[in-house]
């Protein structure tokens, strides 16, 4: 059976949106709830604390992070600390937040939201360009989750966690317009709950299980499960592929909600966890190209 490592114990309350950084081997991800952008790199671990949660992140081609928080998106210096709003969403429920989110192939950076409380389907998604211009993509969202591209960047896929199902759309990589929705893969409820995601150079996805307590692979072509590989976390919330080969896939995780008796059974739960797969992953994309 395959297993995954232990990275390090984070105890992260919303562990999530997991991006690598290649050109500096570092590993970024958020702890939305905990209102924190992790850094980790050279066996080391830093966080930098903000004021409002943070849905997700994608570093940018010029240096930076570009972060999608509560309602806004914003540029961050790692290095400072210093935090500049770019975007303020103005008709946004006021009960909804950023989740998850990454950048396209073409340095778009694409983030959904959700309502906080999970209980209206009025999430969007939305994509900003480098010139500052936001465009919502879908709507009509419960919580939007997952995203990935196909190794021909002609197919985007997308999670809305309570469907269970991930949707494919043909995918203008000029444009960033996004058609012809159909279902890829519906996850069984035995297995939990599709989370984040990535994507293989194979063309198989990467999917997070939340209350699945496993990272898995499938087949888009066919839906198909491929393997599944448990961790020592309840609440799987995301993965990405990373390291010097690119073949190791970094797992986020989540403590919330979770009572005494199940973090006594997952005392690792809200760690990040290590996979080595035997394949190559697809990367993590910059903002601005």
């Amino acid at each position: 059976m395959e297993t995954v490592d232990l990275l390090y114990q984070a105890e992260a309350q919303l562990g999530e949106g997991p991006a690598w950084e290649a050109r500096a081997q570092r590993l970024y991800w958020v702890d939305i709830l905990g209102k924190r952008v992790h850094l980790f790199q050279h066996g080391k671990e830093e966080f930098i604390q903000l004021d409002e949660m943070v849905g997700c992140l994608a570093p940018a081609k010029d240096g930076g992070l570009i972060l999608a928080l509560r309602n806004s998106f914003a540029r961050l210096e790692p290095a400072t600390g210093k935090l500049t709003r770019l975007l303020t969403l103005q008709d946004e429920p006021a009960g909804n937040r950023f989740n998850d989110g990454k950048c396209d192939p073409a340095g778009r950076f694409l983030a959904g939201t959700m309502d906080h409380d999970e209980k209206e389907a009025c999430g969007s998604l939305y994509a900003l360009d480098l010139r500052g211009n936001c465009r919502r993509l879908l709507s009509g969202l419960r919580i939007s989750n997952g995203l990935a591209w196909s190794p021909d960047l002609r197919s985007f896929y997308f999670i809305d966690t309570p469907t269970r199902q991930v949707q494919v759309f043909d995918y203008d990589l000029e444009s960033g317009k996004i058609a012809n929705p159909r279902t890829a893969i519906r996850v069984p409820e035995a297995l939990g709950w599709p989370d984040g995601m990535t994507s293989d150079l194979q063309g198989h996805l990467w999917i997070a299980l939340w209350g699945g307590a496993q990272v898995t692979c499938w087949d888009p072509a066919t839906g198909d499960l491929l393997r599944s590989v448990p961790v020592p976390a309840l609440q799987c919330s995301s993965c990405v592929f990373g390291g010097p080969d690119m073949n190791e896939l970094y797992i986020t995780s989540a403590r919330v909600g979770l009572d005494r008796a199940t973090l006594a059974r997952y005392p690792l739960s809200g760690s990040i966890f290590r996979l080595k797969t035997g394949v190559l992953g697809m990367p993590t994309y910059t903002f601005g190209g």
